[in-house]
């Protein structure tokens, strides 16, 4: 008999959509499967969207003060799932909210404090799964691409678009994957603008009018041309995307103007490969518009999946990362990140009686 493992996957995004949260079996029978239990996701409210994005500006003691909080908030937002839906995970793998992410400079933050975490919910807790990486010289990220690679192997392209929106796919057999550009962060952010949370399709978008000269400068960022491992967090929205979208008010025309500039980078990202079915995952897959426009400057087959693959591929994925690491199992690529070698990484916490 095949022995399943039962896995909580926790993943709170850098456009503070809430936190998605996962039950998934997984089994192994010479390639891995998986089977979604349950899936929930908690919006946070005005207090913590303002304390998650201000924590950009935090001193380290606030930070620390934040790390803890943040930790047991996350902990009694998954008790609850647990008890709600009478589930027994083995582990709860849980990304944390990113805060900074400077690979060149061997740092990383993803807050959520996993002893506190584990305290709260009863359940081992595995998280951090970027630090050791980027400590062997590696971007940290993207991390999901293993999950692409073992759990997704019927796309031979995965994109995902979240506040950033990122790809995986192989070259010589080697799974590489990188950051290719801003993506709902900035698309939120104009919405915001409006008192509206996203633009819902893509409407607002589709009704305005590129600016060809903001979508030249957008789309002449060096870090377009730079080869991979790369990755983006959200120094580069504040310092070089921010700028160019603060003081404007014609909002549906700069909607426009970035959607159109996400597809072009999107599409210019896997020119290269040959025309394959191109898997679209994130909210960014509930973009209509974008999603027409991707599929408008590109020869692949563009393919939306499942309303819960959507929503919860990451925390799916951070499930499985959490999973391998329990088996001393790679989970980190270094044909990904750039590392000196692959890694098996993550934080193991155990609940203190």
């Amino acid at each position: 008999m095949i022995e399943k493992h039962n896995i909580i996957g926790l993943m709170s995004g850098s456009s503070l959509d809430g936190i998605d949260l996962v039950d998934v079996d997984f089994w192994h029978d010479g390639c891995w499967h998986f089977e979604i239990v349950a899936k929930d996701n908690f919006d946070y409210d005005d207090e913590w969207k303002h304390k998650l994005s201000d924590a950009f500006y935090y001193d380290q003691n606030q930070l620390k003060n934040i790390d803890y909080q943040y930790g047991a908030f996350l902990g009694k937002v998954t008790k609850s799932f647990i008890d709600k839906l009478h589930l027994k995970p083995e582990i709860v793998a849980s990304h944390g909210h990113t805060i900074f992410h400077k690979p060149q400079e061997h740092y990383t933050l993803q807050i959520g404090d996993g002893q506190a975490l584990a305290d709260k919910c009863g359940i081992t807790v595995i998280n951090d799964f970027r630090t050791e990486d980027v400590l062997k010289g590696g971007q940290g990220a993207p991390l999901v691409p293993i999950g692409d690679k073992l759990l997704f192997c019927d796309y031979p392209i995965c994109l995902n678009i979240g506040g950033i929106a990122n790809v995986s796919y192989d070259v010589d057999c080697q799974r590489i994957a990188y950051d290719i550009c801003i993506a709902n962060q900035a698309l939120n952010f104009l919405s915001n603008k409006l008192n509206m949370p996203f633009d819902k399709d893509g409407i607002i978008a589709r009704s305005g009018t590129i600016d060809n000269q903001l979508l030249t400068i957008l789309n002449s960022h060096p870090f377009y041309s730079e080869k991979y491992p790369k990755s983006l967090g959200r120094e580069f929205f504040e310092e070089n995307i921010k700028p160019l979208l603060g003081n404007r008010h014609d909002i549906a025309n700069m909607m426009a103007t970035f959607v159109e500039h996400i597809a072009i980078q999107i599409a210019d990202s896997i020119e290269n490969q040959s025309s394959e079915k191109l898997l679209i995952t994130g909210g960014g897959a509930k973009n209509n518009f974008l999603v027409e426009r991707i599929q408008a400057h590109t020869s692949h087959h563009v393919v939306v999946p499942s309303t819960d693959i959507i929503d919860y591929k990451e925390a799916l994925v951070f499930a499985f990362l959490g999973l391998l690491r329990s088996r001393n199992e790679i989970n980190v690529l270094k044909s990904v990140t750039g590392a000196d070698s692959d890694s098996s990484s993550g934080k193991i916490w155990h609940p203190i009686p």
